[in-house]
């Protein structure tokens, strides 16, 4: 199984390409605003492991003179 996410400004652009999809026999879905959240979530937490210990005071400090 492959998967793709699709984006567009464009509904109209975006329709024709489900329809297409439809003719052509491959399931779609609609993510919700939640589930791209998610999505997006799961990718920086996978990109941000390192396999390193932090010393949670110390990035909590690192936070609090960030902001």
């Amino acid at each position: 199984m492959a998967t793709i996410i699709l984006s567009s400004e464009s509904q109209k652009d975006l329709n024709l390409i489900l329809q297409l999809a439809k003719k052509l026999g491959i399931s779609t879905k609609k993510l919700s605003k939640d589930e791209i959240e998610d999505i997006a979530l799961s990718i920086a937490i996978r990109k941000g492991r390192t396999g390193e210990y932090v010393d949670t005071d110390t990035f909590l400090k690192k936070l609090d003179d960030a902001g």
